[in-house]
């Protein structure tokens, strides 16, 4: 398992400069403020993830102090961390969502991991472009399909941060011609508002699966802008049935902690899939325990690895030696019971590790 292949099938971007104490607690949290005086960010499980797998690359002891782990770093530089720990990962591809602020060099981050990387285009970072060119109301569907259509000419899947701008409660249907323009007659009003409108979400999530891409959805838990309750993937049910005609894949990133609620829909919808990224580097060593649940009901062919890492190169690789080392365990245990043969946990692990995303994305 240690060398089992892997394709990162939803990440972002790393820092290129140096990197503090200060940044190392907020970038391994999903906390947006320092820690309270006396306690540690990096008191957790993905701190204690972070010593155990990537203090050897740098060339520091396993476990090694926090204090000691950032001397190390800062002794090698940042460029050279980062080729390191990227290119400890072992990936075979990285799908990278470019929708974030940051400036991500796709050619950059695909030399330092050795692996090609390709883009995922984000749904309302679109829209938030062409509303800076000045569009009117009337005219932005027009120009915002125009302008997704050129997006996705090179692009691999699209993705859609509803979960954060509304949450997932939201009438499945395709909204209206005039729905569309009254809604973004609301939001152009305001010249750099956030899109927080229902109706244009949903007019930007249908015009995802217009694409034919698979459509990645953020769900579950993320930083605290996220509403929580209404990020559980069951609530999108209803627009999985209205998706399912149209065969477009659906991807449910993350899902923890309704990782249970969306192994069913994978399991009932022939469209809708998950990964596990954000969920494995958060959890540390009690990633063995919450893989177990997301199998529980989605099917193998359904799941995806991936690591959401952001920022810190660390949180690649803390995704993929972890999740080699909780999926072996997993599987190793259910060989030990009599679930699987030796050659089934070796097709599931490759399944899961880059095939499904292989197949699904057509990487290939």
């Amino acid at each position: 398992m240690n060398r089992l292949p892997l394709v990162d099938a939803h990440c972002h971007g790393v820092a290129t400069g140096p990197v503090g104490r200060e940044d190392l607690e907020l970038w391994c949290t999903e906390a947006s403020v320092p820690p309270p005086v006396g306690t540690s960010y990096l008191d957790g499980q993905l701190g204690f993830a972070l010593r155990r797998w990537c203090a050897p690359v740098i060339g520091a002891q396993p476990g090694a102090p926090v204090e000691v782990y950032l001397e190390r770093r800062a002794a090698i530089g940042a460029a050279e961390a980062s080729r390191r720990l990227l290119a400890a990962c072992g990936l075979g591809a990285l799908l990278v969502d470019t929708g974030l602020p940051d400036d991500v060099d796709l050619g950059d981050l695909g030399a330092a991991a050795g692996a090609p990387a390709r883009e995922v285009v984000r749904l309302e970072r679109v829209a938030e472009r062409v509303a800076a060119t000045g569009v009117s109301a009337a005219g932005f569907a027009d120009a915002y399909a125009e302008a997704l259509g050129t997006a996705v000419t090179r692009a691999v899947a699209v993705k859609s941060i509803l979960a954060y701008r509304y949450g997932l409660d939201i009438d499945p249907a395709r909204p209206g011609p005039a729905e569309v323009t009254a809604a973004a007659g609301e939001w152009l009003r305001t010249p750099g508002a956030r899109l927080t409108d229902p109706v244009l979400l949903r007019h930007l999530l249908w015009c995802g699966v217009d694409t034919g891409l698979p459509v990645q959805l953020h769900t579950g838990f993320g930083d605290r802008d996220v509403p929580l309750a209404r990020s559980d993937p069951a609530l999108l049910q209803p627009f999985c049935a209205a998706v399912e005609p149209t065969g477009t894949p659906l991807v449910l990133l993350h899902c923890y902690p309704y990782h249970r609620q969306a192994g069913w829909l994978a399991l009932v919808y022939p469209h809708v899939y998950l990964d596990v990224g954000l969920t494995i580097t958060h959890l540390g060593a009690r990633a063995d325990a919450v893989l177990a649940e997301f199998f529980e009901l989605a099917p193998v062919g359904k799941v995806l690895y991936a690591s959401d890492a952001y920022l810190l190169p660390e949180l690649y690789l803390i995704g993929a030696a972890q999740f080699r080392h909780s999926f072996g365990r997993l599987l190793g245990g259910w060989v030990d019971d009599g679930a699987l043969t030796g050659a089934d946990a070796r097709r599931v692990a490759s399944m899961v590790g880059a095939d499904n995303a292989r197949r699904l994305y057509r990487l290939d």
